[in-house]
């Protein structure tokens, strides 16, 4: 293999018939049809990538894939969060079908999280099922939405509303593709390092504090670190709760937040979805000290850690005409972790522990919606 065996690391997400590795490490495009032959033999293989991402990698993976001695064709979609739709959906479908899509197939989401989660929830459906491998290349998906097997497409009312569980075989990581993100990209994705320190591990967190700038000028050593601790993190929760059904609920510290920034703002380019985390994590602990749990060092810790890494911790001041918390909240509601008509919140004890609650209520999240707004 092309990448050494010292700068690999391998983590096992472990469930029975449907556990699968996570590979991390430089290099590893190049060789990637060797690490998907070890696992699944020969293959047909389809490749769906973004028109960002297919100038970059597609032909490197296609080359990597015949050389291993699996078929391959690549299918390209439009970039950005509008792919995540029903048409895109459809149209993929269509093109998988109609090129001789078989149960032996397996597909390959090659590019960041829109591209892992329209991919894998094509894959959950076509023909019933079929296999795919997540060949992350942003941080943002690396850390976080390609382990695991949640999978999903926005639907007009609300993000990631219309999906499935459905695990991948395989995840390869290739820290190298990290060097063509912009540092917009890097830092929105880095929003996701820092929730794994702040939801359930402070001493993460503080290796963080010291490493998060080398992270973001991209020195391969602490990313490589930071990457394998989030997924060692997120393979132990989904190891436990597979669906969601618990503790696996505390990796969407922020998410409520967030995800009403971004209906607001219509899932485009205003607001990424690892900013309008930030902005998310930075209202939990804010949310989390106002009732009484969180110690007030320990939020402003966490703004100030966000601030230095270039994350937004405050709603962005050029939102057309301005923020109305009212809106905000309605958004909040359609959120699918609703449940009998209340909003569950993720907020913490401090930093490091993370819990998930259904007993905010509807004044203290309109006081600080509003607060927010006025800032």
């Amino acid at each position: 293999m092309n990448s050494s065996a010292d700068s690999m690391r391998i983590i096992r997400v472990d469930l029975g018939t449907r556990s699968y590795d996570i590979v991390i490490g430089p290099g590893l495009i190049d060789d990637a049809g060797t690490l998907l032959a070890e696992r699944l033999g020969e293959r047909h293989c389809v490749i769906v990538t973004d028109t960002n991402v297919s100038p970059h990698y597609s032909k490197r993976v296609e080359k990597a894939l015949r050389n291993a001695g699996h078929q391959v064709r690549t299918i390209t979609v439009p970039a950005g969060e509008t792919s995540k739709s029903y048409a895109v959906l459809e149209d993929l479908l269509e093109n998988l079908i109609g090129g001789g899509l078989e149960r032996g197939s397996v597909l390959i989401a090659l590019g960041g999280g829109v591209i892992g989660d329209l991919t894998g929830f094509a894959a959950s459906i076509a023909l019933r099922g079929v296999e795919f491998v997540q060949v992350p290349t942003s941080l943002l998906a690396q850390v976080d939405s390609s382990v695991g097997g949640k999978t999903a497409i926005n639907s007009n009312r609300g993000k990631n509303l219309v999906g499935t569980f459905y695990q991948p075989r395989l995840v390869i990581a290739d820290t190298d593709t990290l060097a063509t993100l912009s540092a917009r990209e890097l830092r929105a994705g880095y929003a996701e390092v820092a929730k794994y320190g702040l939801l359930g591990d402070v001493d993460f967190f503080v290796w963080l504090e010291a490493n998060g700038p080398s992270i973001l000028d991209g020195k391969t050593g602490p990313q490589i670190q930071a990457i394998e601790r989030c997924c060692e993190m997120k393979a132990e929760i989904v190891n436990q709760d597979e669906r969601e059904t618990g503790r696996r609920a505390l990796l969407n510290l922020g998410h409520t937040f967030a995800h009403a920034l971004e209906a607001e703002t219509g899932y485009g380019n205003e607001l990424l979805h690892g900013e309008a985390v930030a902005i998310g994590m930075a209202a939990a602990f804010e949310l989390s000290t106002r009732i009484g749990h969180c110690p007030a060092a320990d939020s402003a810790r966490v703004r100030a850690h966000l601030t230095r890494c270039g994350l937004p911790v405050k709603l962005p001041t050029h939102h057309g005409d301005g923020w109305d918390p009212a809106i905000l909240l309605d958004h909040m509601g359609r959120d699918k972790k609703v449940q009998e008509g209340r909003l569950i919140f993720i907020l913490a004890n401090g930093i490091g522990d993370a819990f998930v609650t259904n007993e905010v209520t509807l004044d203290d999240i309109s006081r600080l919606l509003s607060d927010m707004v006025a800032a």
